[in-house]
């Protein structure tokens, strides 16, 4: 058990390329294995595939091949093959019209099924914070591990498994939230301090609407959960013309855009989350006819 959980720490490479002869793996890679053998992992912790992404790796795997092979294990109640690691791969390969696919097949209990297919996705950052949460929920819960064991499994911290884990108590609509990239993982852990869902949910919305950072949502719970405001309505804007402003923005740019009063003028942010995405605003931009006479930009 000692060998298998010092394997898992460091990841799939080290379960691929284990000296062991129980683990030696090289004698059942298939070139060609028939795709149509293959199913997708029932406990693949992913949630959510970027349709761009896996178009751009299928036309990689198109021009490319692909270079490194899936991880399978034989189901002992059909003929079929679960994946383990490369469900991504899976998907683009069959987008890309393939027929066949190169695998390892590897003999696998289902909770090394979850932890190979969890490590995998750490490891490239493909998991959401949602994702991981869900994933160590079902370790803890389902296979009887502790934080600690999962911990060294993965190759993580405690705290952080633990910190990780308490976003599942969200409430729904934040969970969507932090699954769209509208608000960081941070912000919900902050959220979680608020014990009422109605003043969790209009916190969100503030978060959003002024974009707040991490820290400032953490004054924001402690003024709502210490009573040092009356209510969140009195940090909402109360201004409907703002308002309207805010929302004419967003349709036009299509992009989310907030507007916050100062107490001299005001500022206008507006929301990317990439570089492409910032891109596409300033080329928006540049359809705006330059103005005559340039002013001065206010400090």
């Amino acid at each position: 058990m000692a060998e298998q959980t010092q394997r898992l720490g460091k990841g799939l490479a080290a379960l691929i390329n284990s000296d062991s002869p129980s683990a030696d793996l090289s004698r059942k890679y298939i070139e060609n294995f028939d795709l149509e053998k293959i199913v997708p992992n029932p406990y693949q912790p992913r949630m959510h595939l970027n349709p761009e992404k896996l178009i751009e790796l299928a036309d990689s795997i198109r021009e490319h091949g692909v270079i490194q092979p899936l991880i399978i294990t034989k189901d002992r109640d059909s003929d079929k093959y679960y994946i383990i690691a490369g469900e991504r791969r899976f998907r683009a390969v069959k987008l890309a019209g393939f027929k066949t696919v190169p695998v390892v097949i590897k003999e696998t209990s289902p909770q090394e099924m979850l932890e190979l297919a969890l490590i995998e996705n750490i490891q490239r950052e493909d998991l959401n914070p949602l994702e991981e949460s869900y994933s160590y929920r079902q370790l803890n819960e389902e296979f009887g591990l502790t934080q600690k064991e999962i911990a060294k499994r993965v190759g993580l911290n405690r705290v952080t498994i633990a910190n990780k884990m308490r976003l599942y108590y969200l409430p729904e609509k934040i969970k969507e939230l932090v699954l769209n990239e509208s608000i960081t993982e941070g912000h919900g852990r902050a959220l979680l301090g608020i014990d009422d869902e109605t003043s969790m949910i209009a916190a969100a919305d503030i978060i959003i609407k002024r974009d707040l950072s991490v820290r400032q949502t953490e004054a924001l719970v402690r003024k709502i959960t210490f009573g040092k405001t009356t209510s969140t309505k009195k940090w909402k804007r109360t201004d409907d013309h703002t308002e309207e402003c805010e929302k004419y923005i967003t349709n036009r740019l299509g992009f989310r855009a907030s507007v916050t009063k100062m107490s001299k003028g005001g500022k206008i942010t507006i929301r990317y989350r990439s570089i492409d995405q910032l891109d596409e605003i300033v080329e928006r931009f540049k359809k705006i006819p330059e103005p005559e006479t340039k002013k001065q930009l206010p400090a």
